[in-house]
């Protein structure tokens, strides 16, 4: 029995070292060091403020967040619910008792998924064989009350220079169509084309005109597939070391995927391997429209302890 224990106890530990082995082959430590929660927040700094700040030349500001309806369609299982509510003024009464005058006023009350609508994704989002960003084990950090590390709450105030890339300009089309990839190429081409350059620590977005043409058209449509980034563009967007790339899709790749590709595996490239955000269904329309191709971005995010995901409204001023 003895023997049987022992031989257990050395055949457990050599397989939670075999484990440990191959967590460490699939995780990239982070060049900010192994304590960093931040990653491509890293970028900021008071240099890159006043340089995005000067930008700003004709005073334009525009919300790159879409309005958040309800009834809009969400990556399953994905929801919202609101209720308006009038605490103690049921039945006609008053809150004279609580104010000292006839006062009347509602408060919200919501039932909802911070990834629905205009989102950051966090790095604690979407990893790998378990492991995530700067070789965070999830058994180590992920608890159903909220993350313990690498929460959205976390994240600095972002702001930077944001660039735009016109895809549907590059293809020649108002939108593009659904499960159609942007290769290294596409985005190399529609840049020069463009004069779009990127520098370290920039926000990339790109258009598509997705969610202009299908979401209140077509929303079945708009949320069951996209078009967007293929594996390759997510890795070639990710060695210009951006603080954060977005779209103006729902989860920034193609939907269905590009034949070879992963479905969603740019979210791994961005996030779990370099530390880099992803902005989801950004509000790009009027950049296009007005050629907007460079601006100041600016985003403070609800910080709520421990969140994966934070529905956002960033603003871009030119």
């Amino acid at each position: 029995m003895t023997f049987k224990l022992a031989h257990c106890a050395g055949a457990i530990i050599a397989a939670t070292f075999t484990a440990s082995m191959a967590f460490g082959q699939d995780c990239t430590p982070s060049k900010w060091g192994a304590d960093d929660e931040l990653g491509a927040a890293n970028y900021n700094s008071p240099e890159r403020t006043m340089a995005a700040a000067k930008l700003v030349k004709t005073g334009n500001t525009h919300p790159l967040g879409i309005v958040v309806d309800p009834k809009m369609p969400a990556f399953p299982p994905r929801t919202t619910t609101l209720q308006v509510v009038s605490p103690g003024q049921h039945n006609g009464r008053s809150t004279t008792q609580d104010f000292g005058w006839e006062a009347s006023y509602n408060d919200d009350l919501a039932q909802l998924w911070f990834g629905t609508g205009p989102q950051l994704d966090g790095l604690g989002h979407l990893g790998e064989k378990g492991m995530y960003y700067n070789c965070n084990n999830a058994i180590d950090f992920v608890n159903i009350t909220g993350l313990k590390k690498l929460g959205t709450h976390n994240v600095p105030p972002m702001v930077a220079r944001g660039v735009m890339i016109d895809m549907t300009k590059h293809y020649g089309v108002d939108a593009m169509e659904g499960g159609q990839a942007i290769t290294p190429d596409d985005l190399k081409a529609a840049m020069a084309a463009q004069n779009v350059t990127i520098n370290e620590g920039d926000v990339i977005l790109f258009h598509t005109g997705w969610t202009d043409a299908k979401l209140v058209a077509e929303p079945s449509t708009w949320v069951s597939q996209e078009p967007g980034l293929s594996n390759a563009a997510a890795k070639y967007l990710a060695t210009f070391n951006p603080m954060a790339v977005g779209s103006d899709t729902w989860g920034l790749e193609a939907v269905p995927p590009a034949p070879g590709d992963k479905v969603f595996y740019g979210h791994v490239e961005l996030l779990k391997n370099n530390g880099i955000y992803i902005l989801e269904t950004m509000n790009t329309g009027r950049l296009a429209k007005e050629e907007v191709g460079e601006f100041m971005f600016v985003l403070g995010q609800a910080r709520i302890k421990g969140t994966v995901q934070m529905i956002i409204n960033p603003v871009a001023m030119w």
